[in-house]
């Protein structure tokens, strides 16, 4: 595409379903603006040097889209322009600042450029791994000086409650950042792939993090028994009758123990969502993209008798969008029902271990989970051993039929070989 790069046409440009898109400025040859899937606009630059045709093509990235005003960006290519007439190598300029870059403006430009295919909410994620526990330790440091030993110690530092802290956000929140050996292994795995990226832009020549044995990430693995579940249905009809929580909230956490959906896939729920003529929700986006839910006839059930005052199943109980307090509502519910160890997400997991527990196998679990990887799903492979146990039974009692074989008779007739002296 082509087109004058302006604040109205880069607000224009929606983001690709996949791939990216790109828009070439008229006025500035090699000045454009790129769109990635995500939603990321960044401002790029790209040209050959003396030699024309015969020389390779380059590309320089200016800037993301927001950091940079169109018109900041436009004077930064106008730049370039000149640079490249005088000889100058934008890339290689660039190169030779990324060698004395840190390990802080390295996570900058990965947050910036290299997170196009990643979800807002792991970006979040990232972000926050990074200024809590990366720029802390190892901010201050060259890039190309990290080596494996750095990481070896970054990750008994976070193990070890080094970047422990409590600190508040915004108005009336509080960040309580306590480390352990669970958080210091998935940084350490964010550091990997911020290493990655680095060695792709040539700014480092190796990943400092490979080679470094992490500690086992022992993911809460929280299930409801069935006197558990019986008690939380209990003390939910009891708080919805006596007005103590809301009957939206109520129904919120029934259909996550009834679909085992993840919270965000719940709350955020629109009625167009609901296919209820073949009991299913078509969630248009999720944690591994477009999903279909099938649903039971109890969730079919909850969500056929409920109001519809939004475009929202679950709207928020003041403003506009869908319901955020929910976690608030769910540590009264866990409190009165006795149940403090168990998350919201535990719900999801209940879900499939009484899937497991009846023996349904861990292919189909996966499948009305959502899993993409059957490792995900292998969490719950030793709470299907009953049902293992008891097809067990069936085939051999089966074939012992068959064959006519008197088990215990037959069993009577069996010695051992004498042994040979």
């Amino acid at each position: 595409m082509q087109g004058k790069i302006t604040r109205r046409t880069v607000d224009a440009l929606k983001a690709p379903a996949s791939g990216e898109i790109l828009l070439w400025d008229t006025e500035i040859k090699g000045f454009g603006i790129r769109v990635r899937a995500s939603g990321v606009k960044t401002y790029i630059f790209q040209y050959r040097m003396a030699g024309g045709r015969g020389s390779a093509l380059q590309k320089h990235t200016i800037g993301k889209h927001g950091s940079l005003t169109p018109e900041k960006a436009r004077e930064i290519a106008d730049e370039l322009v000149q640079d490249v007439k005088h000889g100058k190598n934008p890339v290689e300029e660039k190169a030779k600042d990324r060698q004395s870059m840190t390990v802080a403006a390295l996570c900058d430009l990965y947050l910036d450029d290299g997170c196009g295919t990643k979800k807002p909410s792991t970006i979040l994620s990232d972000r926050g791994r990074i200024d809590r526990h990366i720029k802390p330790l190892l901010g201050k440091k060259k890039a190309k000086d990290v080596m494996r030993a750095d990481v070896q110690k970054f990750l008994q530092d976070v193990a070890t409650g080094k970047t422990a802290c409590d600190v508040k956000t915004k108005l009336h929140g509080r960040a309580i950042v306590e480390g352990g050996k669970g958080t210091a292994t998935r940084t350490v795995g964010l550091l990997g792939g911020i290493f990655t990226f680095a060695v792709e832009r040539n700014i480092c020549s190796i990943n400092p993090v490979r080679g470094v044995k992490r500690y086992k990430d022992h993911k809460s693995e929280r299930f409801l028994s069935d006197r558990e579940v019986t008690t939380l249905g209990e003390m939910l009809s009891k708080l919805e009758r006596s007005k103590a929580i809301s009957p939206l909230c109520a129904a919120a956490i029934r259909l996550l123990l009834l679909t085992g959906c993840r919270k965000s896939e719940i709350l955020s729920l629109k009625w167009n969502y609901i296919d209820f003529d073949r009991g299913y929700l078509r969630l248009p986006d999720s944690k591994t993209g477009e999903k279909a839910v099938p649903l039971g006839a109890p969730a079919l059930q909850i969500l056929s008798g409920m109001p519809r005052i939004s475009d929202w199943v679950f709207p928020a109980l003041s403003g506009d969008g869908y319901m955020s307090g929910l976690p608030k509502v769910w540590e009264r519910v866990r409190k009165k029902a006795a149940l403090q160890d168990v998350r919201l997400h535990d719900l999801r997991h209940s879900f499939a271990s009484f899937g497991a527990a009846a023996g349904d196998s861990l292919l189909v679990i996966g499948k009305l989970l959502g899993h993409k990887d059957s490792k995900t799903t292998s969490r719950y492979a030793h709470l299907s051993d009953d049902p293992v146990k008891a097809a067990a039974n069936r085939i051999s009692n089966a074939i012992s039929a068959a064959m006519k074989l008197d088990v215990q008779k037959d069993a009577q007739v069996v010695q051992m070989p004498k042994r040979k002296t």
